[in-house]
């Protein structure tokens, strides 16, 4: 039994649209093309882009193109979304490493047609992306063309701190040493040597080729296996972790933001990180930033050798006709000589194209001159699905180590063990259940009782339908827009919950039957003692618990005599009004172990040591816990005061007359009478945030550290957007909607919170 998505909804309403304009017989054709672009360029290439893009809207005046900026992930679903509806923009712009899963899926077309090999040849070796025809016919298609080639890690040194870069791993740990400082003596280091993202493990990779190492088994193979149970990434990780444990040379916890701004504001003297960002550094008049080589490894002899990667253009599989030309033009635009060119001396970039790698300006410019020998002596990132899953094996491990909790060898056999298990799961393919007819037939049997059962309601329907026309065509939008948004979404979900949906089969799906769900329900990740759901009920009651009691407490304290009322509702108010988003970045920030305000407040006020919020599991699980009850709860003190609006005052003066205490009040006046806006309202919270991923996400920066921070949503975006496991994560969404729903309908019986408190 074989299901085909249906035409997507945008594309039905398109066509009432056109039609709609065609029969109303006005206004004029517009005979341009737009092309959209989905990027994902920091800013200063955004500026470059933008200029590029005038310079070609100008030579061609039929074409406009749409640039759209997407954070990574959300590129990356987004278009995957997109593209299965048959919609999406006509090219994905950014680096290589997921043009596999694309592929795997049928999202991008082939580019050989406009790009033969003659144009190939025009590149330099590894610009232009191939990946095996999905068709088994033995050729190559072309996925990308890309305008830039490297994306690739280097040695970033300020020249003020350290006047010659180190060219062996004992030099680079002797200048690190050496610029590490504390300034004004207070016992905290104000300067450190050596900075990068070692939360990803993306930027341990120099050090684990640097020791031997590398990310799969060579020859690869397909799929191919993972590499990482080695002496190599042993001697790796201990080298990284005495780095920041034996000789102190980096901050705990530093993710890609701190980096960059302790290196920006000078109080790091070197810093590991991609060409993105060096034009940043280099024009930054704060410090005297130059570009180096990565050193050697001096235990081993070999040279710290990033991955290097083309960036470049897609094309999506839908994009057709004038589009898909107008689309491809600009590709050979941004490939152009000219236009590789102004790259190479706006950005400092590699280009793509072979003959704009002999510029004189390679030979003048010291930065193009440090960045091409760092690219020469880099490897190829494998485009392979794969490398995600080997990242998402290797960062439990990798944060353990960093955070204490597990030795560099032992780390190393559980990423090969983890890599290996999420690279089954990605490439699993379930066999159709015999009981699917079965199953069908049930359905089937179901929706014709349904809706014998709905004739006489039906019926009555139609004759009040005749009776009220216009009342009904004023209610069809509401009822249109609550199907298109709940209703399809809803049945979409359970149909594909008992589909094989997933890497392997993305277009072509099919029914399988129950698997899913005996899959989700045997999880012991999920269903264990220390599993996903226990920290997602505990998330919820001790969240929902604050909220309420912080809401009701503030609420009844202002609406009590207090002088500037209205000024304390506003200040309170604020954590709801602004953006989560927002909020959970903020709260991150003040998290950090050296710099966040949480632990400077610790220190100064209390004299506590500080603690390590963002790198022990339960710290940041208590972390993300402290954030989400200050966004929530305003709502709480917001639902609670309107409550005690409605209290008569009488019942309070009765009281006080038989002589009741405050506490007396509040127990047996205002509790009772609050109970019939509150509890509903504490239902509701406790669905958003058994729900709330934002803050689970942006806190602990996706489950960090040690993917120990999940609760079932965040379970449930890794499993359907890292492992492209979609017929799983439907399931286990369905069982959330379930365990809610029952949570729901059992909560508001049992406490009558539906009841009149008079009775």
């Amino acid at each position: 039994m074989r299901y085909r998505p249906p035409p997507p909804l945008v594309d039905i309403l398109r066509a009432v649209l056109v039609m709609a304009g065609l029969a109303a017989g006005c206004g004029r054709v517009d005979q341009g093309v737009t092309v959209t672009i989905w990027h994902q360029s920091r800013p200063n290439e955004r500026e470059f882009l933008a200029a590029e893009i005038a310079r070609y809207e100008a030579d061609h005046p039929g074409i406009h193109v749409k640039p759209l900026y997407k954070e990574t992930e959300e590129l990356r679903s987004g278009f995957q979304a997109a593209a299965l509806a048959n919609a999406g923009p006509e090219l994905v712009y950014g680096p290589s490493d997921v043009l596999d899963t694309f592929h795997t899926m049928g999202i991008i077309g082939n580019l050989e047609p406009w790009f033969p090999a003659a144009d190939q040849a025009e590149f330099v070796e590894g610009a232009v992306t191939t990946l095996p025809s999905r068709d088994g016919s033995g050729r190559r298609d072309v996925v990308q063309i890309g305008d830039r080639f490297g994306n690739h890690l280097a040695l970033v040194y300020n020249r003020r701190r350290v006047p010659t870069p180190p060219r062996s791993t004992d030099e680079l740990v002797r200048l690190a040493v050496a610029a590490t400082t504390d300034d004004d003596g207070d016992g905290r280091t104000d300067r450190y040597g050596l900075v990068w993202n070692y939360t990803e493990p993306f930027f341990a990779i120099p050090f684990v080729t640097g020791f031997g190492g590398w990310v799969f088994r060579e020859p690869e193979g397909t799929p191919p296996v993972p590499n990482l149970d080695t002496p190599a990434m042993a001697g790796a990780l201990s080298f990284i972790r005495d780095l920041r444990d034996v000789h102190k040379v980096a901050p705990a916890n530093c993710d890609y933001e701190l980096a960059d701004s302790l290196f920006k504001t000078g109080r790091a003297a070197m810093i590991v990180n991609g060409d993105w960002s060096w034009s940043d550094y280099l024009e930054n008049p704060a410090i005297d930033a130059a570009v180096a080589v990565l050193p050697t490894v001096d235990a081993t002899g070999l040279p710290m050798r990033p991955m290097v990667a083309p960036k470049g253009y897609s094309l999506n599989a839908n994009a057709r006709g004038a589009a898909a030309e107008a689309a491809i033009g600009f590709v050979r635009h941004m490939t152009s000589e000219p236009v590789q060119r102004r790259l190479v001396q706006r950005l400092r970039m590699l280009p793509a194209r072979a003959s704009v790698q002999d510029d004189p300006v390679f030979a003048d410019d010291a930065t193009l001159a440090a960045s091409r020998a760092q690219l020469e002596n880099g490897r190829l990132m494998p485009v392979a699905t794969e490398l995600r899953a080997v990242w998402d094996g290797m960062r439990p491990a990798y944060q353990a180590v960093l955070g204490g909790t597990l030795e560099p060898a032992a780390a190393a056999v559980r990423m090969q063990r983890d890599a290996e298990g999420f690279i089954a799961s990605m490439h699993k393919r379930i066999e159709p259940s015999p009981l699917v007819p079965v199953l069908a037939t049930a359905v089937g049997l179901g929706l014709l009782g349904l809706l014998a059962w709905q004739v006489p309601s039906f019926m009555a329907f139609l004759r009040d339908l005749r009776r009220n026309p216009t009342a009904y065509a004023f209610a069809l939008p509401a009822v249109a827009v609550i199907f298109a948004v709940i209703v399809f979404p809803f049945v979409w979900n359970l149909v594909l919950s008992l589909s094989d949906m997933s890497l392997v089969r993305f277009r072509d799906w099919r029914v399988v039957g129950l698997q899913n769900y005996a899959e989700v329900l045997s999880d012991p990740r999920l269903w264990g003692l220390s599993g996903v759901f226990l920290k997602t009920i505990v998330w919820t009651v001790v969240n929902v618990a604050l909220h309420v009691a912080l809401g009701v407490m503030l609420a009844v304290a202002i609406n009590g005599p207090v002088r500037g009322k209205s000024i304390y509702r506003l200040l309170l108010i604020i954590p709801w009004a602004v953006p989560a988003y927002i909020t959970a970045l903020t709260w991150r920030g003040m998290f950090d172990y050296e710099y966040g305000a949480v632990n400077l407040m610790l220190g100064k006020w209390l004299g506590l040591p500080a603690v390590n919020w963002l790198g022990e599991p339960l710290r940041a699980f208590e972390a993300c816990i402290i954030a989400n009850v200050w966004l929530g709860f305003p709502f709480m003190m917001v639902i609670a005061l309107g409550g005690l609006q409605g209290i008569p005052q009488e019942l309070y003066e009765a009281a006080r007359i038989d002589r009741a205490s405050r506490w007396q009040q509040f127990w047996h006046i205002t509790l009772p009478l609050l109970k019939p806006v509150l509890l509903p309202a504490a239902t509701l919270g406790a669905i958003w945030t058994f729900n709330n991923l934002n803050v689970v996400w942006l806190v602990s920066n996706g489950g960090e550290p040690q993917d120990a921070t999940h609760i079932l949503v965040s379970y449930v975006y890794k499993s359907v957007f890292n492992l492209y496991r979609y017929g799983y994560g439907a399931a286990l969404s369905t069982v959330m909607f379930l365990i809610l729903l029952a949570f729901s309908l059992l909560f508001l019986q049992r406490t009558r919170a539906t009841e009149s408190v008079y009775r």
